[in-house]
């Protein structure tokens, strides 16, 4: 490695907000959520309506299929 590369390194996340993000406070909350219902966007609101009540983080809902809250023809009930 020759001096010019390792001076002109620059970290990506120099100068940008990292670590945990601050919470939706509620009135954030009810405004996305009439957001997704006037524009009946029906699938993004149930996801939404589900992340926020299981508290399941992006890359988890992703992974979710039918069948893990489904069974046959009816939705599982939630487990609290």
């Amino acid at each position: 490695m020759n001096a010019k590369t390792a001076t002109s390194y620059q970290p990506w996340n120099k100068g940008k907000l990292v670590g945990q993000k601050s919470p939706l406070r509620l009135r954030d909350i009810w405004g996305i959520r009439i957001r997704l219902e006037l524009a009946q966007n029906v699938r993004d609101l149930a996801l939404f309506d589900l992340a926020i009540d299981s508290k399941l983080r992006a890359c988890d809902l992703t992974k979710l299929r039918v069948r893990d809250v489904a069974h046959g023809n009816h939705v599982v009930a939630r487990q609290w």
